[in-house]
């Protein structure tokens, strides 16, 4: 069986609700989810874990939730703001996919 997003259900920065079908849902490569927002302003495109950029995440069609369902379970780990600002020196001005 292929490995599949959990589709998780929030920003693991602010807590904001991201349900399957959120078209404000943005994952990593390694998937961490944050909020479309979050992404933008306090992240500003650079994953507080990795260093990786973000993409939409997709949505996963109802007839399949029903087969591989969302997953339930909150990840909350709040950014420091001081600790991002070392990523961000080093990969803010760095493309992502040249990171």
């Amino acid at each position: 069986m292929k490995a599949m997003l959990t589709i998780r259900p929030n920003c693991e920065n602010c807590d904001k609700d991201l349900p399957y079908d959120s078209t404000e849902a943005m994952i990593c490569t390694y998937e961490c989810t944050f909020c479309q927002q979050c992404v933008e302003t306090t992240l500003k495109n650079v994953c507080p874990n990795c260093g990786g950029g973000f993409t939409p995440r997709p949505i996963r069609p109802q007839v399949q939730l029903m087969k591989h369902p969302a997953s339930t379970e909150r990840i909350r780990k709040p950014v420091s703001i001081t600790d991002h600002q070392k990523l961000l020196t080093r990969y803010e001005n760095i493309l992502p996919e040249n990171r």
